[in-house]
């Protein structure tokens, strides 16, 4: 029984020690972090110093004010770098999400309409603006924009391609193959399609390419 009681005291102490331990490194790891951060900060602060007209080091600083929970900061750097560069797809997902996360419902819902009626002008310009918010993960409003696109480019590969990676994301293999066979259909050169429909157990083949200039082919063998 006292040896049974001493490896319970034991098995208590080595626990306590191993929380202490963890805790620790976590404290550690979440000190490198926040360095880090300060670090990246005054990198960009820096570039933006030697050149205050770059959309890029204002948006990349938005995104670090915004993830420290700095939403006026955030909004008015992610601004700054429209103000230089009006189409800044990323930067404009960005506004639409920190507004959401501030609470601020109404506008970041106008903001992401009045983006997605400025990205009308063009299938290219709708798709690149959906690629933004689903990396915002904003899937609403990126499907909108995939489906803006789709509706002005219907014979697009590109736009079904990325229609089809969404869904698969998603975890929604039976949309994700329909829009990746029609991908395929429409440009059936596509070797990476190819692959992730051999994972989703669709059989397709990529066409061998045919000569169209034979001239030099045509000289070797005639030697």
């Amino acid at each position: 029984m006292a040896n049974m009681a001493k490896m319970a005291v034991l098995a208590v102490i080595i626990t306590v020690l191993a929380g202490g331990c963890q805790k620790k490194i976590e404290k550690k790891a979440g000190e490198a972090a926040v360095s880090r951060n300060q670090e990246r900060k005054a990198e960009l602060l820096n570039r933006i110093e030697a050149k205050y007209e770059n959309p890029q080091a204002h948006y990349e600083l938005g995104k670090l004010y915004q993830a420290d929970g700095l939403w006026d900061k955030a909004e008015w750097h992610y601004n700054v770098a429209l103000g230089f560069d009006p189409i800044y797809r990323e930067a404009q997902a960005a506004i639409v999400k920190l507004l959401a996360e501030s609470g601020n419902s109404a506008r970041s819902e106008l903001s992401a309409e009045i983006y997605i009626n400025q990205a009308s002008t063009s299938a290219q310009a709708s798709l690149r603006l959906g690629q933004a918010f689903q990396k915002e993960l904003l899937d609403d409003y990126a499907m909108a924009c995939y489906q803006q696109a789709l509706g002005m480019a219907p014979n697009s590969a590109a736009i079904h391609r990325q229609m089809g990676y969404y869904y698969l994301s998603k975890g929604d293999k039976v949309r994700a193959e329909e829009y990746l066979k029609r991908s395929f259909a429409i440009d059936p050169y596509q070797a990476e399609v190819a692959g992730v429909l051999g994972q989703l157990g669709v059989v397709v083949q990529i066409p061998r390419k045919t000569e169209k200039d034979t001239t030099i082919l045509d000289k070797i063998l005639n030697r």
